[in-house]
């Protein structure tokens, strides 16, 4: 019974299937992203980006907020492309058409840190068709 080898390939697929259906929606949803983010070209991996690299990143914002930075109005948002998020930043901004929370984005600018984050001061930007349907 333990001897039988007949089952090895199969066993490996049925092992990434049982992976996918105990995965949970985020990871499943991470995973997929990444996969896209790999087909745009130039642009790097959120978790491999350096301090103070110039960079060009690419996923979905996930939140976008309205929050003061001494004094002056900002625009956050947090843009996660499946291997890590990084907080997008438009200082003197109360809003911007078209960035809001589930909507695709390609960023580029110098990664900085704040508060322990990795971040982009008032980056050049590109927003992506929204996909998944007709709208």
């Amino acid at each position: 019974m333990s001897g039988d080898n007949s089952s090895g390939p199969p066993q490996g697929r049925f092992r990434r299937m049982l992976s996918r259906l105990t995965s949970s929606a985020e990871e499943l949803d991470a995973e997929e992203l990444r996969q896209e983010i790999a087909a745009e070209s130039g642009c790097t991996p959120i978790a491999g980006c350096g301090d103070r690299e110039l960079v060009t990143v690419a996923g979905t914002l996930r939140t976008v907020t309205l929050r003061p930075r001494a004094g002056v109005p900002a625009l956050e948002a947090e843009l996660f492309d499946g291997t890590e998020a990084l907080d997008v930043v438009w200082l003197g901004r109360r809003s911007i058409a078209g960035i809001e929370p589930g909507r695709r984005l390609v960023a580029s600018g110098r990664i900085g840190h704040a508060r322990g984050r990795r971040v982009l001061f008032n980056p050049r930007y590109e927003l992506r068709p929204v996909g998944h349907g007709s709208e």
